[in-house]
């Protein structure tokens, strides 16, 4: 369980700095140049990365439950993955009508990703991560929302509906690639073995 909880406080101590601590960002990158700031966030970030994978895998071995959700809520859990990867999709592409009302499709997707696993696992190791991100989400959430009234963050502007329907397309291909397959390669665990 350490080294989850560690790697937890690096992943999202660095995705949090900027929160915490405004002005850091700006002048390490004055001091160190943007090149060499971004490659050392990239690896500090990779690095928090690695330990969460390693430190959930071990924990979760070792880890008994916390609360046993009832089956319903594997269900839920698995309509919510839906938007959940549309608006992930949105994220990616040119401003449709999607990512201009959700504003930031991204951190909505990961509190909905989020949100979701916490549903439909009960176990210790899954209750601190997914509860870490569901944090983390909504931190970032009201930050991006005060930045944006203070004029530091530029909100999408509305560029075309097919950019909707491609986030649709290519949501929808994605979570048909998980449920079916990808999340038992990746985690080991099929989301539609409910029982």
């Amino acid at each position: 369980m350490g080294l989850l909880v560690l790697g937890i406080v690096v992943l999202f101590g660095v995705h949090l700095l900027r929160i915490v601590v405004p002005g850091l960002r700006a002048m390490l990158i004055a001091r160190l140049g943007k090149p060499t700031f971004l490659a050392l966030y990239g690896i500090v970030s990779l690095a928090g990365l690695c330990l969460v994978v390693v430190g959930f895998g071990q924990a979760r071995a070792s880890t008994g439950l916390l609360y046993a959700p009832p089956v319903f809520l594997k269900h839920v859990a698995l309509l919510l993955m839906l938007p959940a990867f549309i608006c992930l999709a949105a994220g990616f592409l040119p401003a449709g009508r999607i990512a201009v009302k959700t504003r930031h499709p991204q951190v909505l997707a990961i509190k909905i990703w989020a949100l979701a696993h916490l549903l439909a696992n009960g176990e210790t190791a899954s209750v601190l991560l997914f509860g870490a991100v569901l944090a983390w989400g909504i931190v970032a959430r009201i930050s991006l929302k005060r930045r944006a009234r203070a004029g530091e963050d530029v909100l999408p502007v509305f560029r075309s509906p097919r950019f909707d329907v491609m986030a649709i397309a290519f949501g929808l291909l994605a979570y048909g690639l998980f449920v079916l397959k990808l999340h038992e390669v990746l985690i080991g665990v099929s989301p539609i073995a409910l029982s």
